[in-house]
């Protein structure tokens, strides 16, 4: 099959599944800005989420789509390394008019996956799982994401990891969401540095949404709470 046999079809299969986390960043960062502005009304997404059967369905294909991207980056940069040979490391200069972002995606891409462990175990753990598993005592009210929230970034170490986590996000997008539509066709000389712009307008828009749910609830919990 060509998509897992030719070079092309790999990185067709890696631009997907990355333009899939793409949307699905956009929604939960636009859900967790519902937070900022309405502690109920964000519990009643999370209510409405919570552990029917569209919800549970959504998380697996996340879940498979996430799992994609990483074997596939993983992959790739092994078929590059391999296909360069000896000539990877006689590289010292960093070749010119190449982003930073570009040369580090995959350990770019290691710490976005590691503190998304993290995140699945203190939100989506306490909340879906506890939920689906009937495991109330670890947390009495798994639908209560508000609490959830308040409690983690009010810690500042926390506040500070998610930041951190949040920027690599950015670097990993400024790069990522336009590499992927120029793998699928979808750029030429005009359109090409007209979606590098586009990139580092959506992946700031992103990074903020999510970075400002953390600076209120810390100043909101932390600071003043």
């Amino acid at each position: 099959m060509w998509l897992t046999n030719s070079s092309v079809g790999r990185k067709v299969v890696m631009s997907v599944s990355g333009l899939f986390l793409v949307l699905f960043l956009t929604f939960h960062m636009s859900m967790n800005l519902v937070a900022v502005f309405s502690e109920d009304a964000y519990n009643m997404v999370c209510e409405f989420l919570g552990a029917n059967w569209y919800a549970i369905a959504g998380t697996l294909v996340l879940a498979a789509g996430f799992v994609v991207h990483i074997v596939y980056a993983f992959w790739l940069t092994m078929q590059n390394r391999k296909a360069r040979g000896n000539e990877s490391y006689a590289v010292f200069e960093k070749p010119k008019n190449v982003e930073w972002a570009s040369q580090n995606m995959l350990v770019l891409g290691i710490i976005v996956a590691l503190f998304f462990v993290l995140h699945l175990a203190q939100f989506w753990f306490k909340m879906q799982f506890v939920e689906l598993s009937g495991l109330e005592s670890i947390n009495p009210t798994p639908q209560d994401g508000a609490a959830l929230i308040s409690q983690t970034f009010a810690n500042p170490l926390f506040a500070v990891l998610y930041l951190v986590w949040f920027v690599a996000i950015w670097f990993h997008l400024t790069h990522g969401f336009w590499s992927a539509l120029q793998t699928l066709g979808w750029s030429n000389k005009i359109w090409f540095e007209r979606w590098k712009c586009i990139s580092n307008i959506f992946s700031t828009v992103i990074f903020l949404g999510f970075a400002l749910v953390v600076v209120v609830f810390y100043v909101k919990y932390g600071l003043l709470g």
